[in-house]
């Protein structure tokens, strides 16, 4: 596994991450003993880059991680994310001062561990200057609960504008193949201001693998039964696309998962990739070993360009928690 720094003076992080979340209910019924099987699978491929929230299960998914983290702690970097929580109306950001401070320590608990070595604001608080919670977040650091700290699904103005409260080592927003938008701005940002871009449902939440191919495939509580990209107005049209890509894929010996991961490392910046099953992590790790050519790139953006799909990949009350 190859290895590259975090933010300006961070520690090496694996140039693939495991994202946790799938673990904790968000796509239905998990089992523990499964998912605790595959996070060991990641840190034997050598992925030390491992990511969580206080909101995934409500607190459920950082208890498991603690399973991993009481024999292991020292093979991963922990990062956990705050500020992101369910109200009467649905999930609502929260980055007031107070909140920062209730959630470290709950999220200290839960994890069993003295100091997160990443931490994340989920989402930004339209109520709340970025100044205030980052200010609050950069004392964190100062009392050695935190190492470093990061946004996520903000734009480059509220990111220069944090950076110069403290560095920002991590910036983690939805980028895929089928997801562009961080193109328009914010991977500029991120290189100039050496902030490591983390890619989030890298694999389209299972559209870009072509194992998700209607919201009939999924079950009742499944997030993404709710997906505008598998509503019938988009669904044909986008699963074209997807069959061309997988097409591609296996031309090339690969197994669409493994191109699209590969297409994200080519972008220079971190994929985060989420599965439930010990032997699909170890098949998406494989993905650091898959060359792509100018060729194999401007092919990739032959089949899939930016636009290509139709619809976003989440609820559209989610959608709008983004920065744009």
């Amino acid at each position: 596994m190859e290895l590259r720094r975090l933010g300006q003076s961070g520690p090496d992080i694996s140039v693939i991450g495991y994202g946790l979340m799938s673990l904790s209910q968000t796509y239905g019924p998990s089992e523990d003993a499964e998912s605790l099987e595959a996070i060991h699978a990641a840190i034997d491929c050598g992925v030390n880059f491992l990511d969580t929230a206080e909101v995934y299960g409500t607190g459920h998914n950082e208890r498991l991680f603690a399973e991993v983290l009481e024999k292991r702690r020292y093979e991963v970097i922990v990062a956990t994310k705050f500020g992101l929580e369910l109200g009467d109306e649905g999930m609502r950001a929260n980055g007031r001062p107070e909140n920062v401070r209730r959630a470290i320590e709950g999220s200290l608990d839960r994890l069993g561990i003295d100091t997160v070595d990443l931490y994340y604001l989920h989402r930004l608080d339209p109520e709340v200057p970025i100044e205030e919670t980052v200010g609050t977040m950069a004392r964190l650091v100062d009392e050695g609960k935190v190492r470093f700290l990061g946004l996520s699904e903000i734009n480059s103005d509220t990111l220069r504008r944090a950076s110069k409260e403290h560095p920002i080592a991590a910036l983690q927003s939805e980028y895929s193949v089928f997801q562009r938008n961080p193109e328009e701005s914010i991977l500029e940002t991120c290189r100039e201001l050496e902030t490591t871009f983390v890619a989030f449902s890298p694999l389209g939440r299972g559209l870009l693998t072509g194992t998700v191919r209607s919201a009939e495939d999924l079950g009742e509580s499944d997030m993404r039964r709710h997906s505008p990209q598998l509503e019938a107005e988009n669904l044909e049209h986008n699963l074209a696309v997807v069959d061309a890509f997988g097409q591609l894929a296996r031309e090339r010996d690969l197994e669409p998962g493994q191109l699209a991961l590969a297409w994200v490392l080519a972008q220079d910046v971190v994929p985060l990739f989420g599965t439930r099953r010990a032997a699909r992590v170890r098949s998406n790790a494989e993905a650091v070993r898959a060359e792509l050519n100018a060729a194999l790139l401007e092919r990739i953006e032959d089949i899939a360009p930016a636009g290509a799909i139709l619809g976003t990949g989440i609820p559209e009350a989610m959608e709008k928690l983004k920065q744009r």
